[in-house]
This record gives structure tokens, C-alpha cells and sequence, in this order.
């Protein structure tokens, strides 16, 4: 018997064109290009320029999307917005991308989970179709997170870029194989002390940078990354063999290799694009997708397998199938 399910038309990347490579931090701040590669696997980072922001990233990633899936902007009744770095406190950012982009009808709102919140979004949306609210979304994980940051603090300016990601996905009444499957969402408040930044509207009145306890955030990550993992695998009567590719969030290699390493997934599985991207926060799982399925790594009909975990703590993980 057919189901309504979220199929995955197609997938859209934006970078920024500036690049900031290891080299041109260590000018700015106590660091080097051996340091960060050997702590993070980040050669460069993507910059958005400064009369950018976080909607028009977010835009172009959208009409990537869009383009690839073969789908018009007309069909478009739900944005939903992953980011921790919208243009303003408010209006949403994503009724920015929805102006920009002439979607007339439905409804556009963020998600706020920080390197988590492209899953958030995902599972929101995937919801609503499957529940007939709406028939066609964008999800998108846009951040222009270099704006937060500090960049005389090493441990934390070293890591993050710039960018956008997006997937298109559109309600269908099948009873094929394919399409978003399942997904595990957590937060744990209590340790919003190890991942945050120091500022916001009703505490400071200020924007604030990013803080972090590295060791303990690696510690945490690779724990519960794989614990939500495990935990969708059994929902589904999966096994991690079953995985033709795990597209994780890029945070940092160590990371990648340590929840590789726990689940037993040979490193040909595993889609790393933090080398060229650094940590986008919410457009790193997108941004990696797209990159693994325009070099056609990714292809209709594999199973791919997602995680993240970001400040708060938040953290999921997804299966879907092309």
C-alpha cells in the first residue's frame, strides 16, 4: 500500500568567493597551517563578503536546488530556514529567501539548532507534507557564522566558514523505497555552558562570539552521534552495512574519524568536505550532500546516513534515500 513520503529532488550549494586558507590566520592570530590541519583537517574556510548576508547565501543555494530538482519556484509553498546567524532578530530569514526567491504562497520560518539545525528542518518539514500541510520544500542550512566569531580566540576563529546548502522536497504518495525514513532529534540544556556564545538580545543586548570547550564538546559528540544513530538504525531494522553513504556534519575530522571509527563504517563511506569548508554550522550537511551527489558519489537509490550535534546541546541523526 502506498504512504505519503518526502522524496529528495534535488540538492544546491552556495560558497562565498573569498577563501581564507590557514595561511592567511596565521597572520591574524598565534596559529599555523601544520596546527589546524593536525587539530582539524581544515585547510580553508569560505568568507562572505561584507555587503552579503545570510538570506542571499541562503537564495542561491535555494535556486541551485531548485534548478537541479527540475522544480519551479511556482511549486514552492514551504521554507524552512536553518541557521544561527539570521540577517536580523526579526522578520524570519527565511521570508527574506522567500521575497527574494517570489514564492507567493505558504509559509517561511527558521530553525534555530545550531550545527544541528539542518536535521531539525529536515524533520520539521518532512512532517509537514507527510501530514498535507504542504506539498513542496525547500530546507535550507545557510550561516554566515564567520560573523560571530572571535578572531583572536584560535580555538574557535580556526574552524568555522561560510556557506549555504539546500534540498528540494516534495510530498508523494508511493510505495517505493525511497524518500526521508526516519530521524532521532535531542537536546540537553544542561551543557549549553561547553558550546555558546556570549551574547544575545535580552541578556546583553549584544551579538556576542562563539565559546567552546573543545575536548569536552569531542567527548560529548562522539557519544551522542552515535547513540542517534543507533538509535535510527533500530527504528528501521537497518544495520550500519546497509549505509551506502554516511554524509555527517563537518565539524571537525577528528570527529568524523572518531564516530567512523565507533560505528564500524570504512572510511570509502564517508563524505568529508571539511578540509575546503571548515564547520558551517547548519549548511555543512547540505553543502557536503550536494558536493558527494554533483560528483555522483551520491546516486538515485543509495541510502545515505546523517548526523550532527551542535551548541546547546542539540544533535540528531537522519536516514533518507535518494
Amino acid at each position: 500500500m502506498s504512504t505519503r513520503k518526502s522524496i529528495i529532488r534535488g540538492t544546491g550549494a552556495y560558497l562565498p568567493s573569498r577563501i581564507l586558507s590557514n595561511d592567511d590566520l596565521s597572520k591574524m592570530v598565534d596559529t599555523s597551517d601544520e596546527w589546524i590541519q593536525e587539530r582539524t583537517g581544515i585547510k580553508q574556510r569560505h568568507i562572505a563578503a561584507e555587503d552579503q548576508v545570510t538570506s542571499d547565501l541562503a537564495t542561491a543555494a535555494a535556486l541551485d536546488a531548485l534548478k537541479n530538482a527540475g522544480v519551479s519556484v511556482d511549486d514552492v509553498d514551504l521554507i524552512v530556514l536553518a541557521t544561527t546567524t539570521p540577517d536580523q532578530t526579526f522578520p524570519a530569514t527565511a521570508t527574506a529567501v522567500q521575497a527574494k526567491l517570489g514564492v507567493k504562497s505558504g509559509a517561511a520560518f527558521d530553525v534555530q539548532a545550531v550545527c544541528s539545525g539542518f536535521l531539525f528542518a529536515m524533520a520539521t518539514a518532512d512532517s509537514m507534507l507527510k501530514q498535507g500541510l504542504f506539498s513542496t520544500a525547500l530546507v535550507i542550512g545557510a550561516e554566515t557564522f564567520t560573523r560571530i566569531l572571535d578572531w583572536s580566540d584560535r580555538g574557535t576563529c580556526v574552524l568555522f566558514g561560510d556557506g549555504a546548502g539546500a534540498v528540494v522536497l516534495q510530498a508523494e504518495e508511493t510505495d517505493d523505497d525511497v524518500g526521508v525514513i526516519a530521524h532521532h532529534i535531542r537536546t540537553d540544556g544542561t551543557k549549553s555552558d561547553l558550546l555558546y556564545v556570549d551574547g544575545g538580545v535580552s541578556s546583553t543586548g549584544t551579538i556576542g562570539h562563539v565559546r567552546m570547550q573543545g575536548n569536552q564538546v569531542f567527548r560529548h559528540a562522539v557519544t551522542n552521534i552515535s547513540s542517534a544513530i543507533k538509535h535510527v538504525l533500530d527504528e528501521t531494522e537497518l544495520t550500519i552495512e546497509d549505509i551506502d553513504w554516511f554524509v555527517p556534519h563537518q565539524a571537525n575530522q577528528r570527529i568524523l574519524n572518531g564516530v567512523a571509527k565507533k560505528l564500524g563504517l570504512p572510511e570509502d563511506k564517508v563524505v568529508s568536505t571539511v578540509a575546503l569548508h571548515g564547520n558551517t554550522s547548519a549548511a555543512s550537511i547540505p553543502l557536503a550532500l550536494h558536493t558527494a551527489v554533483a560528483d555522483k558519489r551520491i546516486n538515485k537509490g543509495d541510502l545515505v546516513l546523517s548526523e550532527a550535534m551542535g551548541g546547546g546541546f542539540s544533535w540528531g541523526a537522519s536516514l533518507f534515500r535518494l
